[in-house]
């Protein structure tokens, strides 16, 4: 079934008045997509000892994206569900990955880098949305993915 559009800023008043900060708010949607993407791909495939920490990487980043995804049809917009082409490209790395190496603690590099990618679109949503409500609640996902990552992935 095709989404149903919505109507032109023009006519609608609520789109007419969209806070600041959707572009970047998108930009963080599509990155917490991608990184589930992998995510799921992870948990599929992790060793049993590396599971729960796939697990629980991808249960923060569904419900992040979850109200991310609020945030932008509180706004008008029709938020991607399938990411962007970085989210297959993840699926595909930890597949073949698997295919040589066991996803265990050793890729933890890997996904600190990913999760860096994740925090940088975080910053950018805060730093442009003129909504204060909407700043503290992303301020809020972004300290929760900031203590799952000290807590599952211990400097090196």
């Amino acid at each position: 079934m095709e989404p149903i559009p919505h109507p032109p800023r023009s006519i609608h008043p609520k789109i007419e008045d969209a806070p600041q900060g959707v572009e970047e708010l998108t930009e963080l949607h599509t990155r917490l997509v991608d990184t589930i993407a992998g995510f799921e791909k992870m948990v599929e495939k992790a060793e049993p000892a590396f599971r729960p920490v796939a697990i629980a990487f991808k249960a923060m980043h569904s419900a992040h994206a979850r109200a991310v995804g609020e945030m932008l049809v509180e706004d008008g917009h029709d938020p991607a569900q399938d990411g962007s082409l970085f989210g297959a490209v993840n699926r595909g790395l930890v597949a073949v990955r698997s295919w040589f190496d066991e996803i265990d603690e050793n890729v933890m590099s890997a996904l600190v880098q990913g999760e860096k990618h994740v925090l940088e679109a975080y910053e950018e949503a805060i730093a442009q949305t003129d909504v204060p409500q909407r700043r503290e609640a992303l301020t809020a996902m972004r300290d929760e993915q900031i203590a799952v990552m000290d807590r599952h992935c211990p400097p090196a």
